[in-house]
């Protein structure tokens, strides 16, 4: 899975009217009231405009209306999601109020009152001074998102090695326990033995999980947060890693500029010698899982052909609909 010629695939509120004029109906005698309102009015906008400091404007949520006001329960609500997904977009191990008020635009007393009241909900963990984070309960809630997505990921990889003529499908996902990594997780070799193949344990702990190498990795990594792709390209690259693999991070990053745009990537021995790869990448709600590998002998598969670059696109598809897009109850 070398210097590839990779390819990536797809992966991107008015307020309340005002009810001034209302009061025009009333009586004449209600009048003399109207300048004690006015004026009550303007100073409450007044102390609304000196409040807090300057935060970056936020978008309505898609789907929102944008006519009406919010309840104040759906508006806390909101928040709280908004806080909640600063800690995954912002990377790093924890954050201060103030790093994620000025991400989420709230002001920073609202995000303190959130992250004290997530501490007792075992939603967020104080781990220094002013620092906090996601407490693992978060990611028990992803793993019963996940549950049972994946059925049938096996005849999808099986379905894939008959279409490639015996070519070895392998179902790649982000690593949840190790940071910005992949995990092999299902694959379809028939009575292949990986061990006569060539492809030893190391080669699967340790060049194949990085995703700098192969074309699975780099497809997965071009999908990632920006934070999460420097930290990548800061690390080494595997001493074990085939003649083909990117070690100038500038072509790396062109590489996966190219992913995002075709949907796939192509790899010419990356991870190992001798073998050629083609992936493409899983989306599940507009965010990357992984990815659909197929790997073949250089000697077989020189250069990865239209059938089988179509072949592990559909398979990706396939795998990308088992986990976005299902109907809830709320749209039926």
């Amino acid at each position: 899975m070398g210097h590839s010629t990779t390819a990536s695939g797809s992966p991107a509120s008015a307020a309340a009217p005002d009810s001034a004029s209302g009061t025009k109906a009333k009586a004449s005698g209600s009048k003399a009231k109207a300048p004690a309102t006015k004026a009550k009015a303007s100073g409450t906008a007044a102390k609304a405009g000196t409040a807090g400091h300057a935060k970056k404007p936020r978008q309505a949520p898609k789907g929102g209306s944008s006519t009406g006001s919010r309840t104040s329960g759906s508006g806390h609500a909101e928040r709280v999601f908004l806080v909640q997904t600063a800690f995954a977009e912002l990377g790093g191990s924890a954050h201060g109020p103030g790093e994620i008020a000025e991400f989420t635009g709230l002001d920073d007393s609202v995000v303190y009152r959130i992250l004290q009241s997530g501490i007792y909900q075992r939603i967020f963990e104080r781990v220094d001074r002013g620092l906090y984070r996601l407490r693992t309960s978060a990611a028990q809630l992803a793993f019963t998102a996940l549950d049972h997505r994946l059925d049938g990921a096996q005849t999808v990889l099986r379905d894939l090695r008959k279409a490639t003529d015996g070519g070895l499908a392998f179902l790649y996902m982000v690593a949840p326990f190790s940071g910005a990594q992949r995990q092999c997780v299902d694959m379809a070799v028939g009575d292949s033995d990986l061990a006569e193949l060539g492809m030893t344990p190391r080669d699967v702990l340790s060049v194949t999980r990085s995703l700098r190498t192969g074309a699975s990795g780099r497809t997965i990594l071009a999908y990632l947060p920006e934070v999460l792709q420097q930290r990548v390209l800061a690390e080494p690259v595997p001493d074990q890693a085939g003649p083909g693999v990117y070690r100038d991070n500038d072509a790396l990053v062109a590489s996966l500029a190219e992913v995002r745009d075709l949907g796939h990537a192509l790899g010419y021995e990356e991870c190992m010698a001798g073998w050629n790869s083609c992936a493409a990448p899983i989306m599940w709600d507009g965010s990357i899982m992984g990815a659909v590998l197929l790997l073949k002998l250089k000697s077989v598969m020189p250069v990865a052909p239209e059938s089988v670059i179509e072949a592990t696109k559909e398979a990706a598809a396939v795998l990308s609909r088992y986990g976005a897009d299902r109907p809830s109850a709320d749209q039926d």
